[in-house]
C-alpha cells in the first residue's frame, strides 16, 4: 500500500473519537478503540486493508 492510497480514518464515518486517553481511537464498523488510526490497526492484524471504510458525507454549512 502506497503512502497516497492509504485510508484516512478522519474522512470514515465509523471513525470516532473516544474520552478514554489509552485508546483515544475507534472504529464503529469494527467494534473496536485503538492507540493507532483503526486502518493501521485493521492492516496489521488481518493483512489487509480496512473493507469497512465509508467517506463521511460532506453537509454544506447552513445558510442564516
Amino acid at each position: 500500500m502506497t503512502e497516497s492510497s492509504r485510508i484516512n480514518c478522519m474522512k470514515c464515518r465509523h471513525y470516532y473519537v473516544t474520552w478514554e486517553p489509552q485508546y483515544p481511537r475507534g472504529c464503529r464498523a469494527y467494534g473496536f478503540k485503538t492507540r493507532q488510526m483503526p486502518s493501521v490497526t485493521v492492516l496489521s492484524s488481518s493483512g489487509r486493508p480496512c473493507l469497512q471504510y465509508e467517506e463521511k458525507s460532506v453537509q454544506p454549512p447552513a445558510k442564516k
